[in-house]
């Protein structure tokens, strides 16, 4: 039996009753609206499975509907069409020539039953490196074989028999693997990040600013859902056959950066060509997870031993960290000391509420993600901050309150936030004592400064990883070469 993580389900961004024609007017004019939605009803189902089709990494397999079913029809059905219980596909394919990446998004529709319009299998070239990840808006999502797809697929939803939650991939580490190699040939190139109107480095998926309790989940992907809850992938010619189709999306931290953040920030993300949707580009969560490796300035966030989705039975799981890592491109660690969460809320802390406090004037006039959670995207993300904390236990671990204090109304509604900023505001560590008060401290290792002493370096030609151990005044580095641990 899988048991996936115990967590409060994120409400949201479900983009839905928004026209086709008004949505494409208000990205044109790189305004993003995601209005509220009623509410899920109490009863219903958050537990659903994806059954995958045979050869998922296929061109016929990525044109093949995924089907959605409850995991235990007891608990009620599962419905795409439904916002609470629906399941999202993002697939990217790596050509091995040119190195250069396109996204496919396969779609999903409740068991038995037919697309709105048939998806089109896309061109793949000779050689392609396809891989998958999955979102969902419910808690658990489980991936079913279907005659030998999940191994066909390499796919991972958990080890241990603990899966995820939300979250799950096929081929990502070869995807990453072969991406990554391209990008050191030459044959890949990754667009730098840029600067953000505040006058910093835009945000990435692994900046302590946008990150929360479960970072790099989920997926940017959006589908067309029709009034009689068929479903569609989202492309110019489906939208122009389904007048009056709304748009169904997967609340992420993929999608909050490349859509909301970005936007307000204005930062442009990486696109890459859609395979589905000729002459359209789309963000994605592996070209989020590609920039945010190369170009993310220490104190650098990578997914802690403490994250929800990665815990066994309520507790760190050192193998489903590890899996977890591998399928958003970052390095495995040998120990769980080595993904410290207290590392990970000290840095949190650090640079959040500063960076926060920073963008307000332009987050503030920004429309809320949620508008059943908070009044603004400023409120939106310091409310996504109280929550964090909490989930991670940075208060216990740091010693150190909760820096922003967020005012609700009487719909519990955020509609204001105060940020103290700790120490004047910073980007990492404190002085060994583990409560965040002093100065920050800093490893030098061949001349190269690394800000926290978290992030990586080479060292004898040997990729490697720093973590600070605040807890026992220590700094423990990892390293690799050729796919073996050198513990140092």
């Amino acid at each position: 039996m899988y048991e996936g993580s115990r967590r409060a389900r994120r409400r949201w961004p479900i983009l839905v009753g928004v026209s086709i024609p008004l949505l494409l007017l208000l990205i044109a004019a790189g305004v993003v609206v995601l209005p509220h939605l009623t509410s899920r009803a109490a009863d219903d189902n958050t537990d659903c499975s994806l059954i995958v089709p045979p050869n998922p990494l296929s061109a016929q397999g990525l044109a093949t509907p995924y089907q959605l079913v409850a995991t235990n029809p007891a608990n009620g059905p599962c419905h795409e069409a439904n916002p609470a219980q629906a399941a999202f596909v993002q697939g990217a394919v790596l050509d091995p020539r040119t190195g250069q990446i396109s996204i496919y998004n396969p779609l999903v529709v409740d068991q038995g039953t037919q697309p709105a319009i048939q998806p089109t299998p896309p061109k793949l070239p000779q050689g392609a490196v396809v891989a998958l990840w999955f979102g969902f808006n419910g808690n658990n999502l489980t991936l079913v074989d279907n005659n030998g797809s999940l191994r066909q697929g390499r796919c991972v939803n958990g080890v241990n028999g603990s899966i995820f939650g939300q979250f799950a991939y096929c081929n990502a580490p070869a995807f990453f693997a072969a991406a990554n190699y391209a990008i050191r040939s030459g044959r890949l190139k990754v667009p730098p990040i840029g600067t953000a109107k505040d006058g910093q480095p835009c945000p990435t998926t692994r900046d302590f600013s946008l990150v929360d309790q479960d970072q790099s989940d989920n997926v940017v992907t959006e589908y067309l859902v029709t009034a009689d809850g068929r479903i569609a992938q989202m492309t110019a010619a489906n939208a122009a056959a389904l007048q009056g189709a709304q748009v169904q999306t997967n609340g992420s931290d993929e999608r909050l950066l490349s859509i909301g953040l970005d936007s307000a920030l204005g930062c442009t993300p990486w696109m890459a060509p859609d395979l589905a949707d000729p002459g359209h580009t789309v963000a994605a969560l592996p070209l989020n997870e590609l920039q945010a490796a190369l170009y993310q300035k220490q104190p650098v966030a990578l997914v802690p031993a403490g994250d929800p989705m990665v815990l066994n039975n309520g507790q760190p799981d050192l193998r489903k960290l590890n899996a977890y890592r591998v399928g958003v491109d970052q390095a495995p660690v040998g120990s769980l000391n080595q993904a410290s969460t207290t590392t990970y809320c000290q840095n949190l802390v650090n640079v959040a509420p500063a960076r926060l406090k920073l963008d307000q004037q332009f987050t503030q006039a920004s429309p809320s993600p949620d508008a059943g959670a908070a009044n603004s995207l400023f409120t939106f993300l310091a409310q996504r901050f109280v929550t964090t904390y909490q989930e991670l236990n940075c208060q216990a671990l740091i010693n150190l309150p909760d820096p922003i204090t967020v005012t609700t109304d009487a719909n519990g509604v955020a509609v204001d936030a105060t940020i103290n900023v700790p120490n004047g505001g910073g980007n990492g560590g404190d002085n060994g004592n583990g409560n965040g008060q002093g100065t920050t401290v800093n490893c030098s290792v061949n001349g190269r400064v690394i800000q926290g002493c978290s992030g990586t370096v080479t060292i004898n030609g040997a990729p490697c990883t720093l973590a600070l151990d605040q807890a026992n005044h220590q700094v423990v580095i990892q390293c690799t070469r050729r796919g073996t641990v050198q513990p140092q």
